[in-house]
């Protein structure tokens, strides 16, 4: 069904920030963030073009706030690729893991996951989080040094949104009670399998 837009465009009021988080959210959800542009989001919000920009920057950072994410990931993926490349990556997105995970924004990121495990729209919207922050950023840090990354990147989420669930939600032991340095001798050299493990196969599957 149509939406109902507003007549006019509206300058920015108390409630101007909180229409355009709307706005995106809905069209994020619907269709996805690359092909929904600011100004379609105006449009939809009914305001000016220029007040998105004012309230949030960029669309990344639209996005973000939009799927209430407390963090951007891509730093902090590109941070520990450059470190090294893919040599002992796994060991250290294990201690970027813990750092991130048992750090300020831990409630708030618990209630992401939990809120994408029962709502389908938040599930689809976290999957573009996925391939437009975390593949780009591991495309553009390493993508030189391995071939495939969306293959060997979607591995890699399975293993720590898995890990996310059994160490946070389910608190599974010894899982729960793991630091950062047995995370990364136990679960590091699975995710260094995932960068260099032959993939060919997988790739093109209908």
């Amino acid at each position: 069904m149509a939406r109902t837009k507003r007549a006019g465009r509206r300058s920015g009021n108390p409630d101007t920030r909180a229409e355009i988080l709307a706005a995106a959210r809905r069209l994020f959800a619907d269709e996805g963030f690359e092909s929904v542009s600011m100004r379609r989001i105006a449009s939809e919000a009914a305001v000016d073009p220029s007040l998105i920009h004012h309230y949030f920057g960029s669309k990344d950072d639209l996005f973000l706030a939009a799927i209430e994410i407390p963090l951007d990931p891509a730093p902090e993926v590109e941070a520990v690729l450059s470190q090294g490349g893919v040599e002992g990556a796994g060991g250290r997105l294990m201690h970027a893991f813990v750092a991130i995970w048992d750090g300020p924004h831990h409630e708030k990121l618990l209630a992401v996951v939990r809120t994408s495990l029962s709502k389908p729209a938040m599930s689809f919207v976290l999957r573009q989080l996925f391939e437009h922050r975390i593949v780009k950023t591991v495309e553009s840090t390493i993508g030189d040094q391995v071939d495939n990354v969306p293959v060997r990147a979607s591995f890699i989420a399975s293993q720590i949104f898995g890990l996310v669930v059994a160490r946070y939600i389910l608190k599974l032991e010894p899982v729960a009670s793991l630091n950062a340095a047995e995370l990364a001798e136990t679960v590091g050299p699975t995710i260094d399998r995932y960068l260099t493990m032959p993939v060919e196969h997988l790739v093109d599957r209908d």
